[in-house]
């Protein structure tokens, strides 16, 4: 996809239900590296293996910084199925990530701290406007179209 402005008015392409998935962490205590980091660079090697197999059904990743010490993945997927699929497969990176972030967690007493929220939005309760913007988020996982000038977001979200 363009990394230069689409001029205009667009939304995202999305149509049905789109599946939006939240995960961060937080370093709770700085000097306790050898307990967040691995936490930290887990990620990273995830969302390489999914973007190495499109088929896994991740569509497109945000990585953000809520602080110095917060960090997070926004991340939009084909569907549910493929999310949770992914999540318990034995043979991808996820399952045994896991399973060693838990033996961090209880071992670590509190020095990282873990968050993930899950979204099935179903059609018609997203909306999408990006003005004089390259692709980005539901638009970037999705794809973009001009927006329908005169119609207004109460229509747009209409369920």
């Amino acid at each position: 996809m363009p990394t230069s402005p689409q001029l205009g008015r667009t939304t995202t392409a999305a149509e049905g239900d789109v599946v939006v998935f939240l995960i961060g962490m937080r370093v709770n205590h700085l000097w306790a590296v050898h307990r967040w980091l691995p936490v930290f660079c887990a990620m990273p090697m995830m969302l390489r293996e999914l973007g190495k197999d499109r088929g896994l059904g991740l569509l497109h990743h945000i990585l953000g910084t809520a602080s110095p010490r917060q960090y997070y993945v926004v991340q939009y997927w084909e569907s549910k199925e493929k999310l949770l699929a992914y999540a318990t497969a034995s043979d991808r990176l996820h399952r045994p990530w896991w399973a060693r972030v838990n033996r961090y967690a209880r071992k670590g007493a509190g020095h990282v701290g873990l968050w993930h929220e899950t979204y099935v939005v179903p059609a018609g309760s997203y909306e999408a406007i990006y003005g004089d913007m390259p692709p980005y988020g539901l638009g970037k996982a999705y794809g973009t179209r001009p927006l329908d000038d005169g119609v207004r977001a109460q229509d747009r979200l209409a369920v």
